[in-house]
């Protein structure tokens, strides 16, 4: 007899899987809109939005990660020090160069999941390594190829 009813994927049903993408060449949009739909989990036909099903995701050569057109200069990313006046702001290219470049892709991947307790449950499945090793060896990630699946993906 066939099932009319919509099946819902309780948490402790849910599957994670680990993931690995070289962003190396990657354009960050393209890659941030990858990685948000498997951190929500979107990918799967078992996908439900209340549940967190998405999978694990790491990042290595953040740092070499490239924006299309004059994003890199035009592109500000603006913060505020707590005092008055003290609105500030850094180019993407600035935050690439800087001790922290994983930090544009992992703001950018924050920006592409909902907002609320379940997207910062799900954030916490990402990691971002702005050099090429990582300590999840032993998870054994699927690498992912997200340049091979579109040519728009990778620059160079």
């Amino acid at each position: 007899m066939l099932s009319t009813q919509t099946r819902s994927v309780k948490p402790a049903e849910v599957q994670k899987n680990w993931w690995v993408i070289d962003a190396d060449g990657l354009v960050l949009g393209r890659l941030a809109s990858i990685v948000a739909n498997r951190l929500r989990g979107k990918h799967k036909a078992s996908f439900t939005p209340h549940v967190d099903c998405g999978d694990h995701v790491v990042i290595v050569n953040a740092a070499k990660v490239k924006v299309t057109g004059n994003k890199a200069e035009q592109s500000v990313f603006y913060y505020h020090t707590g005092y008055a006046g003290g609105i500030k702001g850094r180019s993407i290219r600035q935050r690439l160069e800087s001790a922290h470049p994983e930090r544009v892709v992992e703001k950018a991947v924050e920006r592409m999941i909902t907002r609320g307790p379940l997207g910062r449950k799900q954030m916490k499945n990402l990691h971002v390594y702005g050099g090429s090793d990582h300590p999840h060896a032993g998870q054994n990630p699927q690498a992912l190829d997200v340049g091979a699946m579109n040519r728009k993906n990778k620059i160079g």
